[in-house]
C-alpha cells in the first residue's frame, strides 16, 4: 500500500510553500545578521572590561546559532519525515 501526503489537493498549496519558503529566507538571514552583530559586541565587550556586555553578547551569539541551526535543519527534517512516513 502506498500512502502518502497529497500536497496538491489543497488549493493554494504553491503559493503556502512559497510562503513558508520566503519565511525561512527570513529567518536564516535575521539569525546570521545577529550572529554577526551579537559576536562584534560580545567582542569589543570583552576587550574593554564589560563582562556584562560581553555576557549578553555571548548569549546573542549563542541564541542566533540556535536559531540558524533549527531554521536550517526544519527543512531536512520535514523531509525526513515525509521519507519515513512513505516507509511505512
Amino acid at each position: 500500500m502506498d500512502v502518502f501526503p497529497d500536497f496538491e489537493g489543497l488549493a493554494g498549496i504553491g503559493d503556502l510553500r512559497e510562503v513558508v519558503g520566503a519565511l525561512l529566507m527570513f529567518a536564516l538571514v535575521i539569525a546570521v545578521l545577529m550572529l554577526i552583530v551579537s559576536a562584534i559586541i560580545w567582542a569589543v565587550s570583552s576587550s574593554t572590561g564589560n563582562y556584562a556586555a560581553a555576557s549578553k553578547g555571548r548569549i546573542g551569539v549563542l541564541v542566533s546559532l540556535g536559531g540558524a541551526v533549527l531554521a536550517g535543519a526544519g527543512v531536512a527534517w520535514m523531509n525526513w519525515l515525509i521519507g519515513v512516513g512513505q516507509q511505512l
